[in-house]
């Protein structure tokens, strides 16, 4: 998988990566930053979804589609599809563009919207990847647990560059009897949980 990532979607990721090291530079503003996550990042969310029971992959946060090409990865191993949410209109229409050219639309859909108003419909939840806001990654936990299949995994992005904020998150989540949890240092630091 890692190994033999197709032209289309390679080219795509680089496109993102140079917007991305552009705007590292260039831009002020958090709100005006393409802000994805690293390579790294990418490889480790996609090995892992991989490693997930059959079932949806969720991505809250899509941003240019950066995140949603390295699940694609896993999604064309497992057979399965992606369902993405986005609120930032800008974001989301670079996504859309991102899933054309890198041919990737069939497995991905992208939901233009606030994720936590959708999220409790989805009842078959083998995989979850959350790089949002972080004053909704609490929220987003538990509407996703309760969700998330048996050997299920959960995986949210920003817990040691965010330490501050999201402190009482991953506390409270290191200490739920409903998962096996961890951080990881890879990337801006992983919290990764797996359905008991």
């Amino acid at each position: 998988m890692l190994h033999a990532i197709p032209e289309h979607i390679s080219n795509r990721m680089q496109y993102l990566e140079e917007i991305d090291a552009r705007d590292r530079v260039n831009c002020t503003s958090r709100w005006e930053r393409l802000r994805q996550i690293p390579s790294e990042t990418g490889k480790f969310i996609a090995f892992q979804a991989t490693l997930a029971p059959p079932g949806d992959i969720i991505e809250i946060g899509t941003s240019g589609g950066y995140s949603s090409l390295w699940l694609s990865l896993a999604a064309n191993e497992k057979k399965c599809k992606i369902i993405t949410f986005e609120i930032l209109e800008d974001k989301a229409k670079l996504a859309r563009e991102t899933f054309k050219q890198a041919r990737v639309e069939d497995i991905i859909t992208l939901i233009e919207d606030d994720a936590l108003k959708h999220i409790e419909k989805y009842t078959n939840i083998a995989f979850c990847f959350i790089d949002a806001e972080k004053e909704i990654y609490s929220e987003c936990y538990d509407l996703v647990i309760p969700n998330l299949l048996t050997g299920g995994i959960l995986i949210a992005d920003n817990v040691i560059s965010h330490k501050k904020e999201l402190r009482s998150m991953v506390d409270r989540v290191l200490h739920d009897k409903r998962v096996d949890a961890l951080t990881i240092p890879i990337g801006k630091g992983l919290l990764l949980c797996r359905k008991l």
